[in-house]
């Protein structure tokens, strides 16, 4: 298996509706072609970003099939095909390998606390629909409710198409515990983005990447040539921009989707609900953190 394309920037492909906020496949194909002339290494779909909790199974497969129209033989696509029910994650894992995607990803089942061992079954049925597939497991204790243990991850490994593993804890030290199980570890958190590729993952998928790709890309390359005061500097930039987009009474990916449109990017709509639209009231707050991105890109990149 070819692990070296799962290095690098990765942002999450968030939801393209239309005016009525349905999924709209002519944005989708926008929004993946904007994040390929960018340079991004690759793509994660139908994840958190993505609003995968609140979008059905066909939602959920015209979101891929548009991506995978623009993005396969560019770019590297990880699918997100969890649904908090195996045959629903069945039937999106099947999906994503014939489109041909590189990976398969998986939060655990949220609500009903499992044991270890009934999590294992349901990651490895919802693996054996794709069986020609890369496997990684996402681990998002925060949100998920269920923490990924070393013993579920040595279980897990039993199965030779799981690879590594989305953390998005906060502690960096699990990216270390992970990695010395021998997988590859994606950082999640995007606040922490250097400091995770420091305790050695491969790289980044994110949820704000979308919204300034240039910054992190930056910060990847100051890494690697170990220019890591200056790498330091931006992330504590991006923390300020992040801090900013959260300051409001929308929700996040409704304020990035604005800020994309305030850069001239595509317009992919708004979020559904329950999740909350922009107030009127957010949207100097939306131009004030498109400008802070548009200083930093200027500043740094």
């Amino acid at each position: 298996m070819d692990m070296k394309k799962y290095q690098g920037v990765f942002p999450a492909l968030y939801a393209c509706y239309d005016e009525n906020g349905e999924v709209s496949c002519e944005r989708v194909k926008a929004f993946t072609q904007y994040l390929i002339d960018k340079g991004v290494h690759g793509l994660y779909v139908g994840g958190s970003s993505g609003e995968c909790i609140y979008q059905s199974v066909e939602d959920r497969k015209k979101t891929l099939e548009a991506c995978m129209e623009v993005a396969k033989g560019k770019i590297v696509i990880i699918a997100h095909v969890a649904c908090n029910n195996t045959k629903d994650s069945q039937e999106l894992a099947a999906h994503a390998q014939s489109l041909g995607v590189d990976a398969i990803a998986s939060i655990p089942p949220i609500y009903f606390r499992l044991p270890e061992h009934a999590i294992a079954k349901y990651w490895n049925d919802i693996s054996a629909a794709a069986p020609d597939t890369d496997f990684i497991i996402y681990n998002i204790p925060q949100l998920a409710g269920v923490s990924l243990t070393i013993s579920l991850l040595r279980e897990m490994k039993k199965n030779p198409r799981v690879i590594g593993v989305k953390n998005s804890s906060m502690p960096v030290q699990d990216i270390q515990m992970f990695k010395d199980e021998d997988v590859i570890v994606f950082n999640g958190p995007d606040e922490q983005f250097i400091s995770g590729l420091a305790m050695g993952a491969c790289g980044g998928i994110g949820g704000t990447y979308a919204a300034m790709p240039e910054l992190f890309l930056k910060m990847r390359e100051l890494f690697l040539e170990g220019k890591m005061e200056e790498a330091r500097v931006i992330q504590n930039d991006v923390c300020r921009i992040i801090y900013k987009m959260c300051s409001t009474k929308g929700n996040m990916y409704a304020v990035i989707k604005e800020i994309i449109r305030t850069q001239g990017g595509p317009d992919i709509g708004s979020v559904r609900a329950p999740l909350a639209p922009l107030t009127e009231g957010d949207l100097p707050i939306c131009k004030e953190a498109a400008e802070m991105i548009a200083e930093a890109i200027k500043k740094y990149c």
